[in-house]
C-alpha cells in the first residue's frame, strides 16, 4: 500500500514541543473556526500559518459502488437484479429515503453540535488532543466523513501499481492499516492526522450543505465486514429499508460506526473475545457489546431531547433480533445452471480489455465502479436447457472420475443467429468456486473458452467438417460431384501455407469401421463420412479450410489459432469452445454473416451513462450462395442423416451437424434462421470411451439438444433457408484420359493425378509389349467423379490374326502358321470345287494367344458343267 504522505511533520513537531501540544491544537482550533478571537504571540502565529498551510482540498472520489448484473423477467418486461459484485456492499441513498430517527441517533451519538459548528467541533476535539495518545475521538460527522473519504482513497490503491501482484492476505491487511492510519495513528503523527482532518473538515463545510455532508458520511461510513452505507446496513443486518427503521435499530447501528466489526451482529458466535479468549458479543449473551454501545447512544437521544423517556426505556428492553439478509453476490447466488452464463459474463468484464488494461484494474471496476450490466440470457430458454441438461445428464458417473478414466461433461448454449447474443449457457456439474477435487462440482464454464471461461474447449469431432464443406463450395465445387469415400490412404493433400503433404501413409477410418463408398458430399455430409471428407480435402487446399474457419471466429479454445495441417485436423481434432461452434454454425444459418457472440447488452455506469463494450460486429464472412449451398445440405443431416434424432420434427426448418471423436467426445450442432444451439457431452477430463459408460453417451447429445431447439423454435420461431446455387448443387462429370499403350506405372500416375482410382486387372493377350496397357475400363470419355478405372495390362502373346481373303485355302493356313496361329478349314462338298478362303473367325485384326487355332472361312466354287456330247 502507498505510504500516506505527511506535510511539515517535522517543524510541526518541534513547534508542537515548545509551545505544547494542547495549547497550539486549542489555537489553532480557536484561530480557523472563529477568527475574531485575538491570537497572539510568535508559536501562536507560526501554528497558524503551518495549519493555513495544509492541504485543504480533498475531492471526494465516487463511492465504491457494486456492480449489478440483470437479467430479464419476460413475464413482466422488466430487468430485475440477477446478483453484485462488490469490495463494499453498498447501497446510496437521498436524503429523504433515511428515516428521522436514524439522523437523530448518529447525530447524538457522534456530533450533537452538527448543525451549529463549522466542521470542527471544538469542545470535542480540545478534549480529544487533551487527552493524548492514540487520536481516536473528538471528530465531527465532517471530520468522520473526511476520514472515510481517505479511507477509501486508501483502500482503492491496494492491489494497483507496483502492488499489483499482493496476494488477498496482504490486500486485506492493507486495507485494515488504512483504516488504522486515519483513525488511532498517535504521537505527533496522530496530531498531524488529527490537524489536517481538520483542515479538509472546513474546506468541506465551505463547499457543501450540513444535509450534504451528514448524508455522505451516511452512505460512506463502515458497518462492519464489507457492508457500507446506511442502506446496506439496514438491508443486512435488519432486512428493512433505511427508511422503516426502528428506533432500537437505528441506535444499533450509529451505535457501530465508532468500532463497526467490534458490534457487528452478524457473527451469532461472537464477533469479538474477552482477554482469556472466551467469545463475546454473541447471541448467546444478547450481543451485549452492541446492547451496551446502543444504550449509550439511546442515552444521548434522550439527553438530546430527541426521544422520550417511555421511548427510551422501551427501547432499551427490547432485545436486539438481527434479520441478517446478505445481499446478493457473486455467481453463486444466482438460480440453478444460469450461475454458469453470470460466470462467463463475469469473465468477460475481468478479462476483456475494454474495461481496463490489466487485470487489477478491471476487477476494481467490477467490484468497485457501481456499473449496471445487463445480460442477453433469455431466462425461458435457460430454463428449458438447465431442464434438458438435469433429465439426461448426471453430475458425474461413479468410477469414471480420474484423469485416466475420463470425466463426464456436457454442456448446451443458444446463440440469437442475427445478433450473436447468447441466450443460455447450461452444463451438468453444480458451480463452485470453493468445492475441488469433486467431479460434480467445477467453476468452469465449459460453453466458453479459457479467456472468459477457464475452459479450453473440447476436440470439435466432425462438427468441424462444415469448414471442408465450405471450402469445397468457395473453390466452385458441387454438393453433387461424385468422389470416391472408401477408405483408402489419401497420399497427398496440398497446403499453401506450410507445405503439400506429398506421401501421406496414414490410414483414417471411419467410424464403426465402415468401409466408405463413392458418393457426392451431400450424402457424405449425411453420414459424416470420415473418408468422403478427406476425398474432399485431397481436392482442396488445406491452408484454405484453415482460412474459412479463422474468418468465422473459430479459435482453439485457448486463444490460439486453430490448424489444418495434417488429415486427421480435417477431422476435428482442434479444441473449440462450444459458443465459437455455434457462433460458426450461426453464420450458414444468417446468410453468410458472422456474429461475435456477446453476454452483455449494455452497460450503464452509477450515473446512468453508457459504458462501452467490447468490440462486437456482424459481418459478411461468406457469400450468401455459399451458406444457402452449405444450409441445404447441412439440412439433410437433419432430416435424414446423422442429426435426425435431434429433430424436434415441430415445423421449423433446421440444419445441423452432428459431431464424434474417437468416441470420447460428442456432439450436436443445429440452428434455424433465427436460433443455433451447440450441445457437447464427452469427457471434461481424460479419454474414456462414452458409448462404455452406464449408459451410451453417444446418443445424450440427442437426448439433450431435442428439447432445447423445440424451447428455442417455440420462443423465436425460423423461416425457411434460401435455395442453394444451382451451380454448386449440379452433377458433375469429370474428363477420362485414355491411357491404352501405356505403361501400367504412367497410366496408374495419369490417372491418379486426374482424380480417378486405379484396379491393375489381369493381363490380356495382347501385341503390345508385355507391362503396356492394353485395355482400361471404362473407357476415354466423360464420367463421374470417383469412378475406378481397372486397367489390363498386356502379357506380350497376342498375335494379330492376318487377312487371308481371297487365298487359297492352303495359302491361308500357311499365313496362319507363319502368325504362329493353328488353323482350321472346311472342305467342299462337290468334288472338284474351287476353295477359296473369305476371312476367319476371330476376324482379322482380332488379337488372339500364339497358337490359338483360328477358323478359315471357304467359299466353294463348283467345277465347270461338262461340255454336251455331241
Amino acid at each position: 500500500m502507498p505510504e500516506t504522505k505527511r506535510t511539515a511533520g517535522g517543524v510541526l513537531g518541534g513547534l508542537l514541543g515548545v509551545v505544547g501540544l494542547s495549547a497550539v491544537a486549542g489555537v489553532l482550533v480557536a484561530a480557523t473556526v472563529t477568527p475574531a478571537i485575538a491570537i497572539s504571540g510568535a508559536a501562536a502565529s507560526s501554528a497558524i500559518t503551518l495549519f493555513d498551510n495544509l492541504p485543504s482540498a480533498l475531492e471526494i472520489d465516487e463511492l465504491m459502488l457494486p456492480t449489478t448484473f440483470y437479467w430479464m423477467n419476460y413475464d413482466t418486461g422488466e430487468y430485475e437484479v440477477m446478483t453484485q459484485f462488490y469490495d463494499q456492499n453498498r447501497d446510496p441513498v437521498t436524503f429523504d429515503e433515511v428515516a428521522p430517527v436514524m439522523y437523530d441517533a448518529i447525530l447524538s451519538s457522534e456530533d450533537k453540535n452538527f448543525y451549529s459548528h463549522g466542521g470542527v467541533d471544538l469542545v470535542g476535539t480540545a478534549r480529544a488532543v487533551i487527552s493524548g495518545g492514540e487520536q481516536g475521538g473528538g471528530s465531527s460527522i465532517s471530520q468522520q466523513y473526511v476520514k472515510n473519504i481517505l479511507i477509501q482513497k486508501c483502500e482503492a490503491e491496494v492491489g494497483t501499481g507496483d502492488d499489483a501482484d499482493m496476494t488477498q492476505e496482504e490486500k486485506d491487511a492493507a486495507k485494515d492499516a488504512c483504516f488504522t492510519d486515519a483513525t488511532v495513528a498517535s504521537g505527533v503523527e496522530g496530531y498531524q492526522r488529527k490537524l489536517q482532518e481538520m483542515r479538509y473538515a472546513i474546506a468541506l463545510e465551505q463547499k457543501y450543505s450540513k444535509d450534504e455532508i451528514l448524508l455522505g458520511y451516511l452512505n460512506i461510513a463502515n458497518f462492519g465486514g464489507q457492508n457500507y452505507g446506511i442502506g446496506a446496513a439496514a438491508h443486512y443486518y435488519f432486512g428493512v429499508n433505511p427508511a422503516d427503521l426502528t428506533l432500537g435499530q437505528a441506535a444499533a447501528l450509529a451505535g457501530m460506526v465508532q468500532t463497526p466489526n467490534l458490534y457487528r451482529l452478524d457473527r451469532p458466535d461472537g464477533s469479538w473475545t474477552d482477554k482469556d479468549g472466551n467469545p463475546i458479543n454473541s447471541a448467546a449473551d444478547g450481543y451485549s457489546l452492541t446492547k451496551k454501545r446502543q444504550t449509550y447512544v439511546l442515552d444521548r437521544m434522550l439527553a438530546d431531547g430527541k426521544i422520550t423517556q417511555e421511548e427510551h426505556d422501551a427501547a432499551v428492553a427490547e432485545p436486539i433480533v438481527p434479520v441478517i439478509t446478505p445481499a446478493d453476490t457473486g455467481c453463486g447466488v444466482v438460480p440453478g445452471k444460469a450461475k454458469y452464463f453470470c460466470q462467463y459474463a463475469r469473465g468477460i468484464m475481468e478479462n476483456d480489455d475494454a474495461f481496463g488494461e490489466t487485470k487489477e484494474e478491471r476487477t476494481k471496476l467490477l467490484k468497485q465502479g457501481g456499473l449496471n450490466v445487463y445480460l442477453t440470457i433469455d431466462r425461458r430458454l435457460q430454463q428449458a436447457a438447465e431442464q434438458a441438461m438435469t433429465d439426461n445428464v448426471q453430475t458425474s458417473i461413479d468410477g469414471y472420475a480420474s484423469a485416466e478414466t475420463g470425466r463426464l461433461g456436457a454442456a448446451t448454449t443458444s446463440i440469437e443467429t442475427k445478433t450473436g447474443r447468447i441466450l443460455e449457457i447450461t452444463q451438468n456439474t453444480n458451480f463452485s468456486e470453493t468445492i475441488t477435487g469433486d467431479p460434480n462440482y467445477s467453476s468452469l464454464v465449459y460453453a466458453g473458452n479459457l479467456k472468459y471461461g477457464g475452459s479450453t474447449g473440447f476436440e470439435g469431432g466432425s462438427t468441424f467438417k462444415v469448414f471442408t464443406l465450405l471450402e469445397w463450395l468457395q473453390e466452385g465445387h458441387s454438393v453433387n460431384e461424385v468422389l470416391n469415400g472408401n477408405v483408402q490412404v489419401f497420399k497427398t493433400f496440398r497446403n499453401s501455407c506450410f507445405g503439400d503433404i506429398t506421401n501421406n501413409t496414414t490410414l483414417i477410418n471411419n467410424f464403426a469401421k465402415s468401409s466408405g463408398y463413392v458418393g457426392t458430399p451431400m450424402r457424405f455430409t449425411a453420414d459424416s463420412l470420415n473418408t468422403g471428407f478427406l476425398a474432399m480435402a485431397s481436392k482442396l487446399d488445406l491452408c484454405g479450410i484453415e482460412k474459412t474457419a479463422a474468418k468465422m471466429g473459430v479459435v482453439r479454445g485457448d486463444g490460439s489459432p486453430v490448424e489444418v495441417r495434417v488429415p486427421f485436423q480435417v477431422l476435428g481434432s482442434n479444441n473449440i469452445a462450444p459458443i465459437d461452434v455455434a457462433a460458426a454454425y450461426a453464420t450458414i444459418a444468417n446468410n453468410g454473416v458472422y456474429c461475435t457472440p456477446k453476454a452483455i447488452d449494455r452497460i450503464t455506469d452509477a450515473n446512468g451513462n453508457e459504458v462501452a463494450l467490447p468490440a462486437a460486429s456482424c459481418t459478411q464472412v461468406l457469400e450468401p450462395n455459399i451458406a444457402a449451398t452449405a444450409a441445404y445440405a447441412l439440412q439433410g443431416v437433419m432430416t435424414n442423416g446423422s442429426g435426425r434424432a435431434s429433430n424436434p420434427y415441430d415445423g421449423t426448418p433446421i440444419l445441423g451437424k452432428t459431431g464424434t471423436h474417437e468416441a470420447k467426445q460428442t456432439w450436436l450442432v443445429a440452428s434455424s434462421t433465427n436460433v443455433t444451439t451447440a450441445v457437447w457431452v464427452g469427457n471434461s477430463v481424460g479419454d474414456a470411451d462414452v458409448s462404455r459408460w452406464p449408459w451410451n453417451h453417444l446418443y445424450t447429445r440427442h437426448s439433450v439438444a431435442k428439447p432445447i431447439l423445440r424451447a428455442a423454435d417455440a420462443l423465436y420461431g425460423g423461416d425457411g433457408f434460401p435455395a442453394p446455387d444451382s451451380n454448386l448443387t449440379k452433377t458433375v462429370l469429370y474428363d477420362l484420359p485414355n491411357v491404352v499403350g501405356q505403361s501400367v506405372e504412367a497410366a496408374t500416375k495419369t490417372l491418379e493425378d486426374a482424380g480417378f482410382e486405379v484396379v491393375v486387372g489381369d493381363p490380356v493377350d495382347s501385341t503390345e509389349g508385355s507391362g503396356i496397357v492394353a485395355q482400361q475400363d471404362p473407357g476415354a470419355g466423360k464420367v463421374a467423379g470417383g469412378t475406378v478405372v481397372t486397367l489390363r495390362p498386356s502379357n506380350g502373346q497376342g498375335v494379330a490374326v492376318p487377312g487371308v481373303s481371297g487365298l487359297s485355302i492352303s495359302e491361308a493356313q500357311s499365313r496362319l502358321a507363319g502368325a504362329g496361329l493353328n488353323s482350321a478349314a472346311g472342305s467342299c462338298p462337290t468334288p472338284g470345287s474351287t476353295a477359296k478362303a473369305t476371312g476367319t473367325n476371330p476376324g482379322e485384326g482380332s488379337v488372339v494367344g500364339r497358337g490359338s487355332t483360328v477358323n478359315i472361312t471357304v467359299t466353294c466354287t463348283a467345277p465347270p458343267a461338262p461340255a454336251p456330247s455331241p
